[in-house]
């Protein structure tokens, strides 16, 4: 036991004679999550847009105006005619075109009803269809501000007889988000990629560190058991991975205001259960690695699909079947939900014992495998 605690103390003493290190364990978390929730979103914004209108008239004007002023658009140009705006389209300048018919106000005043055309640029399928859905709403609205006004200019007879048809009107109401901030919903897992990159990647070099630089040898021929070499390899960065975790909570609500609506107990208890199956990945890969270019090779393989099929970005509901089986078995799938429940849903840690339970579970077997994996070659 005391091998084992001369051996922890030499990973800390390792661990913070480079200056640097020290440093990015409190400046990495502070500024991925400074920057990233911001770059990376999938609310889609800033739509350039070309309106060609035939009409020229009031209504049209307004129709405009309002496209204009909306938050997902951005009015890029008003060409003459629908050749120009699909020449915009073609050359990149524009994603969408809105054309309006030069009856568009007559057809408003005498029959009620009109039609606008709209053309979508769908290579980015996501922003294709977003766009329309935005573009329909702002067309939808300005119907029902249209239908208000002329209403007031039918004959009394017309008039109360429009009024006393059923109108019905859906009121939304957000549950968890209720401001459908992107940021809330990333920010959690953003944490956990904080986690993984710094509790996976570093103890998957470090045994390759010792290999490459010789010093492995002097360690296995020590009485230092293998579990006790790898716990003093594993806790060093158990420890780094908390204050991580509680770095990252701090910045959330000091930046974001965002705070555990759930249990803060359980946010770092679940960091904590995470932390040794991911580590226990780290280790694997640094087992079966006989230098740092094999390491890294494999440590970018595994990251990315922890990362890609965890659910972080995309919904596992979404993903083939295939896709499912692995995140059934990612340790990044289960805490990037749990963190999600606790932080969005207040859900409480009974409520995520579930997703504790399994990922204690890989955490077991991932340990196992490194313990059994590590040869001493004294």
């Amino acid at each position: 036991m005391k091998t084992v605690k001369y051996l922890i103390e030499k990973e800390f003493k390792q661990m913070f004679r480079n200056p640097l290190i020290p440093k990015m364990i409190v400046m990495y978390p502070i500024m991925v999550l400074l920057v990233f929730p911001w770059a990376v979103s999938f609310e889609i914004t800033n739509i350039e847009i070309d309106v060609v209108d035939h009409s020229k008239s009031v209504y049209s004007k307004r129709l405009t105006n309002k496209i204009a002023a909306s938050q997902y658009f951005i009015l890029n140009d008003t060409p003459p005619d629908y050749q120009s705006a699909m020449l915009n389209m073609e050359q990149g300048e524009t994603d969408m075109i809105l054309e309006i018919p030069a009856s568009f106000d007559r057809d408003m005043v005498k029959t009620r009803s009109s039609g606008v055309g709209v053309a979508v640029n769908a290579v980015n399928g996501t922003q294709g269809l977003l766009g329309s859905n935005y573009i329909m709403q702002i067309v939808n609205d300005f119907s029902s501000e249209l239908r208000e006004e002329l209403m007031h200019t039918l004959p009394p007879p017309n008039r109360s007889s429009l009024m006393q048809m059923p109108k019905i009107e859906i009121i939304p109401q957000y549950r968890f988000n209720p401001a459908l901030d992107y940021k809330n919903f990333m920010i959690p897992g953003f944490m956990v990629l904080l986690l993984t990159l710094i509790c996976g990647i570093l103890p998957a070099l470090n045994i390759v560190m010792e290999k490459e630089n010789g010093t492995i040898q002097q360690i296995n021929v020590t009485p230092v058991s293998r579990i006790g070499f790898i716990l003093a390899k594993l806790i060093p960065f158990w420890v780094v991975g908390l204050v991580v975790m509680i770095i990252s909570v701090t910045v959330a609500y000091l930046m974001y205001g965002l705070w555990p609506v759930g249990s803060m107990v359980a946010i770092l208890f679940s960091a904590i259960v995470f932390i040794f199956s991911v580590s226990g990945l780290g280790i694997i890969i640094s087992n079966y690695s006989e230098n740092m270019q094999q390491a890294s090779f494999l440590v970018m393989f595994f990251i990315l699909i922890l990362i890609l099929l965890g659910g972080m970005f995309t919904p596992v509901s979404n993903m083939p079947a295939w896709a499912r089986v692995i995140a059934a078995v990612n340790p990044f799938t289960y805490l990037t939900k749990t963190f999600r429940m606790l932080y969005l849903n207040g859900s409480s840690l009974a409520d995520v014992s579930g997703n504790l339970l399994v990922l204690g579970l890989i955490a077991i077997v991932l340990n196992g495998w490194a313990i059994l994996s590590y040869r001493k070659r004294g």
